[in-house]
């Protein structure tokens, strides 16, 4: 009775009643587009680029309605191989044959949280370029218009692991024949905003190939950065010809860290070295544990990624002998490289 009094009063507050409305109307609008035959996975992550909902809700959706409301079957595991690009376009074109049953995952990736996937498509796939040994996977198969047999359901959701798993598998005549197909959904065209005229700042000035300018407030970074759907690049090897990844290297790299993400507030610049995610740059020196001739790896995630070559440029120059040229200038100052 107590948790039925809070929600009454949560609706009573016109911001929570506001929010509730614009969200029945959203799964009103997903479940339209849904009867068309569009695979959910597609609807949500378009959804998303369009701002009309946020990551986090996509699992919350894919429950109510696959589950709930049409009845799919899911299979829950963690996954027992790392799955490239080319993998994952073979598994694509593999499942589109599959047209007695509608599938999406829901995988859980370790970087960019929880990424709705239509297995059949090659593009969808790309949201999160490649899977990851012992990730978490759930799949959903059944079908929006008409009953599936359990067993049928059973029968695909066996064999799409098993794909994902890397196993030699005889896929049954029963999963290839049906009417669903893969449906390809149009993006609305989002319109342009009117351009503002900026305002004169301080200008920049070059020092030894070297940018300096004076660093962005964070209203202002905030203003720039953008929704829609994160999507992470791969891997992009970064050698270190320095004889040593020394205190300077790091900070050189810190320094041109800092100068993407201020330029691109929307994106995160990820940093792996021997498999291991480093969330601290200053461990990549310590005990001199990164010689000359290892490789570093980077990816980065946003919902707008750019400048991904300029950034490989300067990141492979800092970790080179020249990194001197990124430090060159006080502390607090954020270079303007990009």
């Amino acid at each position: 009775m107590a948790t039925l009094s809070l929600e009454v009063e949560a609706l009573g507050r016109r911001e929570s009643f506001n929010k509730v409305v614009n969200n029945v109307k959203t799964v009103i609008e997903i479940v339209s587009e849904l009867e068309n035959n569009y695979n959910l996975a597609d609807i949500l992550n378009d959804f998303i680029d369009e701002q009309k909902i946020d990551n986090d809700a996509a699992s919350a959706i894919i429950n109510s309605l696959l589950i709930d409301k049409y009845n799919y079957a899911v299979l829950s595991a963690n996954l027992r191989e790392n799955l490239d690009e080319e993998e994952l376009k073979n598994i694509a074109n593999e499942l589109t044959r599959w047209q007695a049953v509608d599938l999406v995952c829901i995988y859980f990736h370790p970087e960019l949280g929880v990424k709705a996937i239509n297995p059949k498509l090659t593009l969808s796939w790309e949201i999160v370029k490649n899977l990851k040994k012992y990730e978490l996977i759930n799949i959903y198969a059944g079908s929006i218009k008409g009953k599936l047999d359990d067993e049928l359901k059973k029968l695909a959701l066996e064999n799409c692991l098993a794909l994902l798993n890397k196993e030699k598998i005889k896929v049954p005549s029963t999963l290839l024949r049906g009417n669903i197909k893969v449906k390809i959904r149009k993006k609305k065209e989002a319109r342009p905003e009117p351009v503002k005229k900026k305002k004169a700042g301080p200008k920049a000035f070059k020092a030894k190939g070297v940018l300096k300018a004076p660093q962005k407030d964070k209203a202002a970074c905030g203003a720039e950065a953008q929704g829609g759907q994160k999507k992470m690049t791969p891997f992009y090897s970064i050698p270190v010809t320095n004889e040593l990844f020394h205190n300077g290297n790091v900070e050189a790299w810190k320094k041109i860290i800092e100068s993407y993400t201020t330029k691109y507030p929307e994106n995160e610049v990820y940093i792996f070295y021997e498999g291991e995610r480093i969330h601290d740059i200053n461990s990549l020196f310590k005990w001199g544990k990164v010689k000359h001739g290892s490789v570093i790896l980077i990816a980065i995630a946003g919902s707008n990624v750019k400048d991904v070559s300029k950034l490989q440029r300067y990141l492979r120059q800092g970790a080179s002998p020249m990194f001197e040229a990124f430090l060159k200038f006080p502390v607090n100052q954020v270079l303007n490289l990009f």
